[in-house]
């Protein structure tokens, strides 16, 4: 399979025209994979469009791809949105990146009440251009013609405020139905991940009320890095998407 790039230009080059990779993906491109002029590759701008074409010239700083072919593919629907509790070291990261290899929509940071991890304002924007550039990547390893988008942090009301359009689901060890046995619905699917301590009766009481379904994986436990990463991969199966 040919190595993927990305790059911004992409969205509106066209057939028999070239896409030039420059800064750190050349860089990348260049010194890491090491494509050579006449490799085919393929270049995507994040948001569905898909060139391929072969390299014509290659350096550090600079590599030209001659495109041969251009489609456009469509965002997926529903959207499957992942809400991410905020964790300790690098786990809330590790289910960024297997979340959008997995094949995510977005991802929403969330500040539960029982994250040790804390974002202030200053540390919020930091910490969200990093998941974003975590997504970016795994979406480049990945072949996704779409880079699923970080969003803004929310409080546990934003999100029971979302079950009024969305169908949010709250993936809670407890719960006494499986997630597995969640009906199809045409409604973006929100699954809410909460953190290494769980998830309070609070924000359970407050999420349930506002009409969010909790729901189990299987009998285990899993960590805050593996549940949400887990449960895209049941919801996939389920819609279809693989």
């Amino acid at each position: 399979m040919p190595l993927h790039f990305l790059a911004s230009e992409a969205t509106t080059t066209p057939v028999g025209g070239v896409v030039t990779l420059t800064g750190a993906e050349a860089k990348h491109a260049a010194t890491v994979r090491r494509v050579r002029v006449g490799e085919s590759v393929t270049v995507g701008d994040g948001a569905g469009v898909w060139l391929e074409g072969a390299c014509e010239s290659v350096s550090p700083s600079s590599v030209a791809v001659r495109v041969s072919a251009r489609s456009q593919i469509a965002a997926p629907a529903p959207r499957v949105v992942l809400v991410q509790a905020l964790a300790k070291g690098d786990r809330d990261e590790l289910a960024v990146q297997a979340a959008t290899e997995l094949g995510v929509d977005e991802i929403i940071p969330w500040q539960a009440a029982r994250s040790i991890s804390r974002w202030d304002a200053a540390k919020a924007a930091k910490g969200r251009e990093r998941w974003q550039t975590i997504a970016r990547e795994a979406a480049k390893q990945a072949h996704r013609p779409w880079v699923p988008l970080v969003s803004e942090p929310v409080t546990t009301a934003a999100i029971a405020a979302r079950a009024d359009s969305d169908l949010v689901v709250v993936l809670e060890p407890t719960a006494s139905e499986r997630l597995s046995g969640l009906a199809s619905s045409s409604r973006d699917l929100l699954l809410v991940v909460g953190p290494e301590g769980g998830i309070t009766p609070q924000e359970l009481a407050l999420l349930e009320d506002a009409g969010a379904t909790l729901r189990r994986l299987g009998e285990s436990v899993l960590r805050t890095s593996t549940a949400g990463p887990a449960a895209i991969a049941v919801v996939s199966g389920a819609l279809g998407r693989w």
